[in-house]
C-alpha cells in the first residue's frame, strides 16, 4: 500500500483546481506518475491492488483500473498476473529521477550559435502590450470601428464558407494585395501593383526578411542614427555591419553615404516621419539616396510605419514612388493603423525581388490568416479604412497638442520638445542631468511606459531622454499621466 504521505499527494493532484479539467482516471494516472518521475515510488515498488486504492481515494474501482492501463500502457508499471502492479525497472532510466519536482536542475547556458548568440544578446523588440500611458506606437482602439468590421467578416464567412479557413496563397490574398497598391498609389504616391504586394505579419517580420534574403553576413547597411531599434536588431541578428548616419532637421544627412566607403549593400530609412526625431527627408536627398542606390546597385529599404497620421497638409510621396531604377522596398503595416491585433504588414518590392522574398517567407511562417485578409480588403476597398484613419487623423492631433501643452506646463524645466507634425509619439530631450535608464524603470513601475532616446543611437554622440506616446489615451488620461511624471523627475533632480 502507499504510505500515507504518498496517498496525500495522490489526493491533493486530484482536487488542484488546476487539474480540475482533467477526466478523473488521468488525474489518478498522472499523480502516480509523478510520484515515479520524482523517485518517490522506487523501481519495483507495488502499487495498491485497485479495489484498495479505489476506496481510500473514494473514488471507482474502474476509474483506478483505467488508470493503471494507461500506465502500463506509457511503461511506468507492470502487471504481472496474479501479484499486482509494480513500478516498471524502465523508469531507472529516466532523466532527473529522484530530483524534486519543483527543484530546478543547474545546467550550463545553451550553446547557441552566432546568430543566436546575437539575437539573444541584443534582446529582441520588446512590445508595449497594453496601452498604458506614453508608451509610443500604440495606436487608439476603443474608437475602431467593431460592428463595420464583424460585418464583413460574417460577409466573408458566407461568401467563402470553409474554403476561408484554407492555407492562403503565401505571397497573400490577391484582393487584399489590390486594395494595398491601390491605396498606396493614390494616398503615399507609391508604383505598386498587386503582383509586387507580399502581405506579411509584420513590419519586423518584413525587416528580418530584407536582412536575411539581401545580405550576407558581414556585409555593410547604412542606418539613420538613432534609428528604430527594431531595425537595428534585426540587421544586427543577421550578422550585418550597422553604418550610422547622422540625422539633421531635413533628416538622413545623405552626402555621408559616399564618405562612408563604397561597400554598402543597402540603406535604411524612414523618410516620412523618421523615428524618432519626428523629421522628414527633404526631397533632394531622397532623389541623392535612389541615385546612391543605383550607382551602387544598392537597395532602399523605406519604412513607412505611421504616415497615416500626419497633421498639416498632405505628407511628402514615399521614396518607392521617385525611384525609376525599382531597387526601393517599401514597408508598410496596418498595426499602427488599425490595430495591433490585427497582425497584417507587407512589404512592395520590385519585380525581380517577389519570388525570392515570397519563397524566403514560406519558410518563416507559410502564410498569413485569410480571414483577417480578406476582411481587411474589404474594409479597404469600401472606403471603411480611409474614414478611420481621418477620424483618428483628428483625434491624434487633438491629443498631440494637449500633450505638447502639458509637457509645457508640468515638465518644461527637465525637457525640451519638438511638437512633432505627424505620427503618435513625442520625442522629449534632458536639459537637466538626468539618469535616462533610472527614470525608465521607475517611470515603468509607476505605470508608465517612456522609451528611452539613448538606446536608438548607434554612436556615442547619444542624446538622452524619451518618447512619450500620445494615441493610446484620452486628454483627461493625459494629464493625470503627466503630472506623475513630474514627480518623478522631480524626484530625481533634487
Amino acid at each position: 500500500m502507499f504510505k500515507h504521505a504518498q496517498l496525500e499527494s495522490v489526493k491533493a493532484w486530484i482536487g488542484d483546481p488546476a487539474h480540475g479539467g482533467q477526466p478523473l482516471h488521468l488525474r489518478v494516472q498522472r499523480a502516480i506518475r509523478q510520484l515515479i518521475l520524482d523517485g518517490v515510488l522506487d523501481v519495483g515498488k507495488p502499487l495498491p491492488a485497485s479495489r484498495a486504492l479505489a476506496k481510500s481515494l473514494e473514488v471507482s474501482r474502474d476509474t483506478v483500473e483505467a488508470a493503471y492501463g494507461q500506465l502500463h500502457a506509457e511503461g511506468f508499471i507492470e502487471r504481472r498476473v496474479g501479484s499486482g502492479s509494480f513500478v516498471s525497472p524502465r523508469t531507472q532510466r529516466l532523466p532527473g529521477r529522484g530530483r524534486a519536482r519543483h527543484t530546478p536542475s543547474r545546467q550550463a547556458p545553451p550553446r547557441l550559435s552566432q546568430r543566436g548568440d546575437a539575437m539573444f544578446a541584443n534582446g529582441g523588440v520588446r512590445d508595449f502590450l497594453m496601452p498604458r500611458p506614453f508608451a509610443p506606437g500604440v495606436p487608439e482602439t476603443r474608437n475602431f470601428p467593431l460592428q463595420t468590421w464583424e460585418r464583413l467578416q460574417r460577409q466573408v464567412l458566407k461568401e467563402y464558407g470553409h474554403q476561408a479557413l484554407l492555407h492562403s496563397p503565401p505571397q497573400g490574398v490577391e484582393t487584399l494585395r489590390r486594395a494595398i497598391a491601390d491605396y498606396i498609389n493614390l494616398e503615399r504616391g507609391a508604383s505598386a501593383t498587386a503582383e509586387r504586394v507580399l502581405i506579411l505579419t509584420s513590419s519586423q517580420q518584413a525587416l528580418t526578411l530584407c536582412a536575411t534574403v539581401l545580405l550576407d553576413a558581414g556585409e555593410r547597411i547604412f542606418i539613420e542614427d538613432p534609428a528604430y531599434h527594431g531595425a537595428r536588431k534585426a540587421f544586427e541578428a543577421a550578422g550585418l555591419e550597422c553604418v550610422p548616419v547622422p540625422l539633421d532637421e531635413h533628416g538622413m544627412q545623405v552626402e555621408r553615404l559616399n564618405h562612408e566607403g563604397e561597400s554598402a549593400r543597402a540603406v535604411f530609412l524612414t523618410p516620412s516621419h523618421q523615428f524618432p526625431t519626428g523629421a522628414t527627408l527633404a526631397l533632394d536627398r531622397r532623389l541623392a539616396i535612389i541615385e546612391w542606390a543605383q550607382r551602387q546597385q544598392g537597395w532602399i529599404i523605406e519604412d513607412d510605419y505611421d504616415s497615416e497620421f500626419h497633421y498639416a497638409g498632405k505628407p511628402t510621396a514615399c521614396v518607392q514612388g521617385l525611384d525609376p531604377h525599382e531597387r526601393t522596398i517599401y514597408i508598410g503595416t496596418f498595426t499602427k493603423s488599425l490595430f495591433p491585433g490585427l497582425r497584417i504588414g507587407y512589404m512592395v518590392l520590385p519585380p525581380q525581388l517577389v519570388a525570392p522574398m515570397t519563397v524566403a517567407r514560406t519558410l518563416l511562417d507559410g502564410h498569413s490568416a485569410p480571414i483577417p485578409q480578406l476582411t481587411l480588403a474589404r474594409f479597404i476597398e469600401g472606403g471603411h479604412f480611409g474614414a478611420h484613419i481621418r477620424t483618428m487623423r483628428a483625434v491624434y492631433a487633438e491629443r498631440r497638442d494637449v500633450l505638447a501643452r502639458l509637457v509645457r506646463e508640468h515638465l518644461s524645466e527637465f525637457v525640451e520638445t519638438q511638437v512633432p507634425g505627424g505620427g503618435m509619439q513625442m520625442p522629449c530631450t534632458f536639459i537637466r542631468d538626468i539618469d535616462e535608464d533610472e527614470l525608465v524603470a521607475a517611470a515603468r513601475q509607476a505605470g508608465i511606459d517612456l522609451l528611452g532616446l539613448s538606446a536608438l543611437h548607434a554612436t556615442p554622440q547619444r542624446t538622452a531622454g524619451f518618447l512619450m506616446g500620445f494615441a493610446a489615451h484620452a486628454p483627461h488620461e493625459l494629464e493625470p499621466a503627466v503630472k506623475k511624471l513630474a514627480g518623478l523627475l522631480r524626484a530625481r533632480c533634487g
